[in-house]
């Protein structure tokens, strides 16, 4: 960090093992991001609730180079946070999750989705209830009618474009679901 670690205490006396517990968990922002310019972290005690006990805030906000990232803790969301540690932990959890996004947005990584298996129907037996799919890898892969989704088995034909979830069979790779492609009928 290039600005030393500012710690505020509003409405509670800060103690030693307090300050002790946030410079330890803000010593691991290090390890989520390179380059932290700055962190503040402000615990509070609000004064309007004196029922039950003290209920906590924590609010912590760091700053990267080209954005900024804020998390807060509030007590309505957690009656856990009568317990100072607790508030404290829960939020640098969260700026933990956020820093880790930003990283990765500023790297590009985008989170990819497998992409199914396609292919076209090479065969069809409506009257036995199954039918053959071929694979744009020239595979052929067994269907069953109730594997085909939003009752669609009765609106395929030769050549009908699908994709599918795979599965090895009893007798070789089966099609466990089955999506009719299309603008009407994308699953």
């Amino acid at each position: 960090m290039q600005i030393p670690l500012q710690i505020t205490f509003r409405g509670i006396e800060g103690t030693e093992s307090i300050e002790a517990n946030i410079r330890e968990k803000a010593a691991k922002l290090d390890q989520f991001a390179e380059h932290i310019t700055s962190c503040r972290v402000i615990v509070e005690s609000p004064h309007k609730h004196h029922h039950k006990g003290r209920i906590y805030t924590t609010k912590i906000d760091v700053t990267l180079p080209g954005g900024e990232i804020a998390a807060s803790r509030h007590p309505d969301e957690h009656h856990a946070h009568e317990d100072v540690y607790v508030a404290i932990r829960d939020a640098f959890d969260a700026v933990y999750r956020q820093i880790e996004d930003y990283v990765r947005r500023q790297r590009h990584d985008v989170k990819s989705h497998a992409v199914p298996p396609h292919g076209k129907i090479k065969e069809l037996y409506p009257h036995a209830d199954y039918g053959v799919i071929e694979t744009s890898d020239d595979r052929e892969v067994y269907f069953h009618r109730n594997s085909v989704l939003n009752e669609g088995f009765d609106k395929l034909q030769q050549g009908t474009r699908v994709h599918f979830t795979e599965e090895m069979g009893e007798k070789g790779p089966q099609a466990s679901s089955v999506h009719i492609e299309g603008k009407h009928h994308a699953g």
